[in-house]
């Protein structure tokens, strides 16, 4: 038999990322390192290590800690919208459907994600920036529910938009007891379903 030849080419580097990329890729492999072993093992020295790049790349893209964990935030509940909006618009313009797939939906992502948003929010608890952000995220769901539920009812908007923050609390309120295993995901959501459209229809 020949001998196996080997090539002596030079081998060619990965492709650059562009820096949406790269910091997409931070983000992923920050919230596995949460979702495997918590906040406390999280940082941008650990991120650097795990994500194969040097430590400037991770300070380049979010400076501290707590702005690491506010952009994860921000990532995991971006996510959560698109979800939210795709099971929405598959969704007949009727009051009960409408409130059926927004109730699922919610404690469908909760039941993903709950544990790492309550984890990163309890790592920057006190944290003024985080209670911003937290508020307006509140806010962006509560515009959603509006936006979803305002061709489904007779209600004002404006009293139909102080209804939907009350809903959100409600929903936040129900996904804890979930959290807790006091609560199937499924009675959750049919609870949540129920209150909407009691107060809607």
């Amino acid at each position: 038999m020949g001998e196996r030849k080997t090539s002596n080419a030079p081998k060619r580097a990965a492709p650059r990322l562009s820096k949406a990329e790269r910091r997409q890729q931070l983000l992923d492999v920050a919230r596995s390192i949460v979702r495997g072993e918590g906040t406390d093992a999280l940082s941008l020295v650990s991120l650097a290590e795990r994500a194969n790049v040097t430590r400037p790349v991770t300070y380049e893209h979010f400076k501290t800690r707590p702005g690491l964990l506010i952009a994860l935030a921000r990532h995991i509940d971006d996510r959560q919208v698109e979800l939210f909006r795709e099971a929405l618009a598959k969704a007949p313009p009727r009051l009960t459907e409408v409130a059926r797939a927004a109730s699922s939906t919610y404690m469908r992502c909760v039941t993903q994600v709950g544990r790492e948003w309550h984890a990163i929010s309890a790592a920057l608890q006190g944290d003024a920036e985080m209670d911003a952000v937290q508020h307006e995220l509140l806010e962006r769901y509560a515009d959603m529910y509006c936006e979803v539920l305002a061709p489904c009812t007779k209600v004002p908007r404006r009293e139909l938009k102080k209804r939907c923050v009350a809903i959100i609390g409600a929903a936040e309120a129900l996904a804890r007891e979930m959290l807790l295993g006091r609560l199937e995901e499924e009675v959750a959501a049919t609870t949540l379903r129920s209150l909407i459209v009691s107060w809607l229809e």
